[in-house]
C-alpha cells in the first residue's frame, strides 16, 4: 500500500520561503512520476510542478505551470523516498493547499506529454498561507 505523507505547511510573508516535504511508503516501482498539486477553496486541484525520475539513474526530468516557473523547485530523494517543493518569492496568491501525488503507472512518454495527468495516489494536503 503506498503511503504520502506531507509536510512543512505554515505561514509565511510574501517574498518568503517555504519547503515542503512529501515522505513516500511502499512507492517500489522502477520509474515514479510524481507532482505538487494546489487547491484553492471551491476550486478544482491543479498540478504546479511535476517530476519524472527513473530509479536507475538514467533519465530526471521536471516540468512547471508558467505561475511558479522559475520560483518554485521540485525535487526527489529516491535514498530518502521523499520529494520536495522548494518555494522562493512566495506571493499572496500562492496560499492554497498543496498536494503530493504519485502515479502508481508510471511511463515517461505518458509524462512528457501530460505531466499532470492520471495521477491516482494522494497525501492528505498541507496547508500553505502567505500573508501579504
Amino acid at each position: 500500500q503506498v503511503q504520502l505523507v506531507e509536510s512543512g505547511g505554515g505561514s509565511v510573508q510574501a517574498g518568503g520561503s517555504r519547503k515542503l516535504s512529501c515522505v513516500f511508503s511502499g512507492y517500489t516501482v522502477s520509474r515514479r512520476c510524481m507532482a505538487w498539486f494546489r487547491q484553492y477553496p471551491g476550486s478544482e486541484r491543479v498540478g504546479i510542478a511535476s517530476i519524472y525520475v527513473d530509479v536507475g539513474g538514467v533519465r530526471t526530468e521536471t516540468d512547471y505551470i508558467d505561475a511558479v516557473k522559475g520560483r518554485f523547485t521540485i525535487s526527489l530523494n529516491n535514498a530518502k523516498d521523499t520529494v520536495e517543493l522548494q518555494m522562493n518569492s512566495l506571493k499572496y496568491d500562492d496560499t492554497a493547499m498543496y498536494y503530493c501525488a504519485a502515479k502508481s503507472s508510471c511511463d515517461y512518454i505518458v509524462w512528457w506529454k501530460r505531466p499532470f495527468d492520471e495521477y491516482d495516489l494522494w497525501g492528505q494536503g498541507t496547508q500553505v498561507t502567505v500573508s501579504s
